[in-house]
């Protein structure tokens, strides 16, 4: 981005000012550390001298004798060294305050998702998730509005709508990224700030549109979620994912390090590991958000047809904005300004010609055709 926008200058001059601050900010401490040892050697030389000087008239004057004189100052050099190493000390003691003024600082950062004191270990789901009238606000803007919506053990159910409609945020409610604003979010009728929040999380697969992978192998990528599997249950995910064939043809096959973010892969390759990831987990929810909008259709097909192995049996959300991509899903919600507007199967919420039958028009709707220029 910063070469095809003609922007290097700016980005070395940023560079250059933050250099100079910290080069400012070093300068300033060396002079603090190199006025300190100097200043310290004159204060204590002329202590020194006004010991001696006291003494000498204390001793002179009968005030006190040789020998308690000569160990008085035997001990004062003996104590010079011990608190000069002292104050030298103290340059990096203040160096160590800053520093954790700024990690206390981060680690008293209070959670946005509190613990609830008595939480509960959430098992095998049973009966499902449920919406239960529930609004959710990001700082002062409401997003979603009294939203009640449930999703049965194993039914797919699919959210579409508009962009900024909610749908995302209403996915991230369920895996507590967020807590609702009013309402409830509830498995098997129980509020989930009620479970543990590593138990809830435990029970939710997540495949999102933008796929995060890590800079590591991609054995290690698609064991993220279950990291004491064997080799044999990663391969048989990513079978299972339609990935194992473009995996065996990359240099080192599963221990190809694939880059930050898998840069070295496409993105339809990032999303059949993502999914791999999501069933190697074994979870029995499953979130699948806008997974397939960003593919070619090759790609998309090839996805498709592993994330459909991933939804068997599972209680699947999906977000979706390529209506085609949900079509069999057993329910279809329509959200709009952060309301459920429509609901039904795709045949019924195209005979309610509608908000769901502007989408679909929107999306499958016939180019007119180009006219011809006439000489």
């Amino acid at each position: 981005m910063v070469k095809a926008f003609g922007m290097e200058g700016y980005e070395q001059r940023r560079f250059d000012d933050e250099n100079q601050r910290l080069f400012r900010l070093s300068m300033k401490a060396t002079r603090i550390r190199a006025f300190t040892t100097p200043m310290l050697e004159i204060l204590a030389a002329f202590g020194i001298a006004g010991v001696v000087w006291y003494g000498g008239r204390s001793v002179i004057g009968g005030g006190r004798t040789q020998g308690s004189f000569l160990a008085f100052l035997t001990a004062l050099f003996l104590l010079y060294e011990p608190f000069k190493a002292l104050a030298k000390t103290n340059n990096v003691v203040q160096q160590g305050l800053a520093a954790a003024e700024r990690v206390f600082e981060l680690l008293d950062t209070v959670n946005d998702v509190p613990t609830h004191p008595r939480a509960r270990p959430l098992g095998m789901i049973r009966e499902g998730v449920t919406f239960d009238h529930v609004s959710f606000r990001y700082d002062h803007e409401l997003v979603l509005k009294d939203v009640n919506l449930g999703i049965g053990r194993g039914q797919v159910v699919a959210l579409v709508g508009t962009s900024g409609g909610g749908k995302s945020t209403l996915a991230d409610l369920v895996l507590r990224f967020y807590d609702v604003t009013e309402g409830a979010v509830r498995i098997d009728g129980v509020d989930i700030r009620e479970y543990d929040l590593g138990s809830l999380r435990a029970q939710i697969a997540l495949v999102t549109q933008h796929t995060f992978l890590f800079n590591d192998t991609v054995r290690n990528n698609i064991a993220y979620g279950n990291i004491e599997c064997d080799m044999n249950a990663i391969v048989t995910a990513a079978k299972a994912a339609n990935a194992h064939d473009f995996i065996l043809e990359l240099p080192n096959g599963y221990d190809t390090v694939i880059g930050e973010l898998g840069v070295k892969l496409s993105g339809g390759q990032r999303q059949r590991l993502a999914i791999a990831r999501a069933l190697l987990k074994n979870a029995p929810l499953l979130v699948l958000d806008e997974a397939t909008s960003a593919l070619d259709n090759e790609s998309e097909r090839l996805v498709q047809v592993a994330l459909e192995t991933l939804m068997e049996g599972r209680t699947t959300l999906v977000i979706a904005h390529r209506l085609s991509t949900i079509r069999r899903a057993d329910r279809i919600v329509v959200l709009s300004a952060g309301r459920v507007v429509e609901e039904g199967t795709h045949d019924e919420l195209l005979a309610l010609n509608a908000e769901y039958r502007k989408l679909h028009d929107l999306q499958f709707q016939e180019p007119e055709p180009a006219g011809k220029t006439l000489h």
